[in-house]
């Protein structure tokens, strides 16, 4: 397999992206697992079910091994959900996912009882985020160290043969697995950033099967007998996050000779409307991306839980935006800098499309194109005033966007710890923390509309388009394209 992200580490709890995610699905299991659907399904959990408001007990499969033979235990499940939560340096961890558990405990011989502070209702969700390790194996032991394979030893359909960092990983079938067996004895999983690289690998006999590939090679691949094609829309949201957060005085926003500003522009809602006006988003979806993505001006796609109708897709308005720009006090606009991921070529395209458009409506943009690996960490400290971002919504609803990125940030709590913008809100803040906590789902549905509309009515975000995902196979091999858009090896079948 071709695959466009890069895991950072083997260790499943060290970075929530999908490159880690990606690799993690073939070696670890959970307690509930989600489909490509996003259903939810039993997983190292047989059943769960809530015994009060508060109070959740999963009971555990029977006669689960670990890939070296040694049984499941209770003692596993709250090492996990302990350790998961505590991982140093880690660039965007797990520890939403476990933020509103107060205490986990062993409850009987396949009993594991997680007790939460406040009422909890996407538990169960939640827990289909978090990779079970093996406490034998994994305890105090730290993430370089799960490279090797006798550490990231797991109960997940494949186990780890060997690790090349930016190169690839090695897999093999798991015997011990507990669940259907995988049709592939051997996996390989080749991390290819370029796009055309990847079509290439694919064209070439290389590879069996590439996910993102190539717009400019769909048709060819499409028209091609040799190749299939599949895609379904993705959960995957892109946006721009204004940093309102910087009060003044950097040099990626400066007047027009370049002399940085005294006060952050970004700070002013009507700079943030303009800017959010000045874009084309269906141009972008369908001209620039050719058709791989769907423009969009919110997070949750039509039909899921918490889709907000009455949030519209802005308008393209540059006339409107240049008058609100010259209400803010930027009659002449200024100078911006617009940062993005420079591994990700469709992301940079975009980027410099924005780029363009803000400049003809007097923001003179230029683009910052940063790696991976530098940028995710300087983003979090919000060190760029317009940073791309693109934010998978694992869990279907709109609280795991609103939690994670528009709650103020706390370094005590961990909230909002992807909160680029630095935004703080906190009627938002109260909002989100009730919805979450509210059991009766169409109340929680109605809080999480709200908190959507609040967050789009003060531009905390500039949201762009959602991705379509798409995959491409040679004639041999068939894939069941997925929305949480991840690419796994127990996806992919052998076809005449």
């Amino acid at each position: 397999m071709g695959v466009s992200a890069f895991p950072l580490s083997v260790d499943p709890h060290f970075y929530n992206g999908i490159g880690d995610r990606n690799l993690s699905l073939h070696l670890f299991s959970r307690l509930v697992e989600q489909k490509g659907d996003m259903s939810l399904a039993p997983g190292l959990a047989a059943e769960w079910k809530l015994v009060n408001d508060t109070v959740w007990e999963f009971t555990l499969r029977e006669g689960v091994t670990w890939s070296d033979g040694k049984p499941l235990t209770p003692e596993d499940v709250v090492f996990s959900l302990t350790r998961s939560a505590n991982i140093p340096n880690s660039p965007l961890g797990y520890a939403p996912f476990t933020r509103d558990i107060a205490s986990v405990e062993v409850a009987g011989p396949r009993t594991v009882r997680i007790v939460t502070k406040q009422p909890s209702p996407i538990l169960p969700v939640n827990m289909s985020a978090l990779s079970i390790v093996a406490k034998h194996a994994a305890e105090g032991k730290d993430s370089g160290e799960f490279d090797n394979a006798a550490v990231s030893t797991g109960t997940g359909p494949f186990r780890l043969v060997s690790f090349a960092r930016n190169d690839r990983a090695v897999l093999e079938r798991n015997p011990a697995f507990w669940g259907e067996k995988p049709e592939w004895d051997r996996v390989e999983m080749r991390f290819i950033a370029n796009e055309g690289a990847r079509s290439a690998a694919l064209l070439a006999g290389d590879v069996d099967l590439i996910d993102a590939p190539s717009r400019n090679d769909l048709p060819r691949l499409r028209q091609d007998e040799r190749f299939r094609v599949v895609s379904t829309p993705g959960n995957r949201s892109i946006m721009l996050l204004p940093n309102v957060i910087a009060e003044g005085g950097s040099p990626e926003a400066t007047d027009n000779d370049g002399k940085p500003l005294a006060q952050n522009p970004l700070r002013d809602l009507r700079v943030r409307q303009a800017l959010s006006l000045g874009i084309d988003r269906k141009g972008l979806a369908e001209r620039v991306l050719e058709g791989t993505a769907q423009a969009a001006g919110q997070f949750m796609w039509p039909g899921a839980y918490s889709f907000t109708p009455d949030i519209q897709t802005p308008p393209f308005d540059q006339a409107r935006a240049k008058a609100l720009l010259a209400e803010a006090g930027f009659p002449a606009g200024f100078r911006l800098t617009l940062s993005a991921f420079a591994d990700r070529p469709d992301f940079r395209t975009v980027a410099q499309a924005i780029a363009q458009m803000w400049t003809r409506m007097g923001v003179r943009t230029e683009v910052n194109a940063v790696p991976a690996a530098v940028y995710l960490g300087r983003g979090a400290k919000h060190e760029y005033l317009m940073p791309f971002f693109s934010w998978g919504i694992s869990t279907g609803e709109a609280g795991y966007v609103l939690n994670n990125i528009f709650t103020t940030m706390d370094s005590q709590t961990g909230a909002g710890p992807a909160n680029w913008g630095g935004y703080s809100n906190p009627a938002l803040d109260a909002l989100i923390a009730r919805a979450q906590s509210t059991m009766d789902d169409a109340a929680r549905e109605a809080l999480l509309v709200q908190g959507q509309k609040a967050v789009a009515d003060d531009v905390a975000a500039i949201q762009l388009y959602q991705l379509v995902n798409f995959w491409a196979t040679r004639r041999g091999v068939a894939y069941g394209a997925r929305q949480d858009q991840r690419t796994v090896a127990t996806s992919a079948h052998s076809v005449r």
